[in-house]
């Protein structure tokens, strides 16, 4: 999901097309959040692992 939004902010910003820039933003923020809860141990969604 981070890389998603790495390449969405990316290819926004390349084109110019906002809606890319603003969901590469929210799927970046989105990623990081799980990763971190993730990283702690914390059930996230009732699974403790993604796969």
């Amino acid at each position: 999901m981070i890389i998603l939004g790495l390449i969405l902010l990316v290819v926004g910003f390349l084109t110019g097309i906002s809606i890319l820039w603003t969901l590469g933003i929210i799927l970046l923020v989105v990623g990081v959040i799980l990763a971190l809860l993730g990283a702690t141990g914390r059930a996230v969604g009732g699974r403790r692992h993604w796969y």
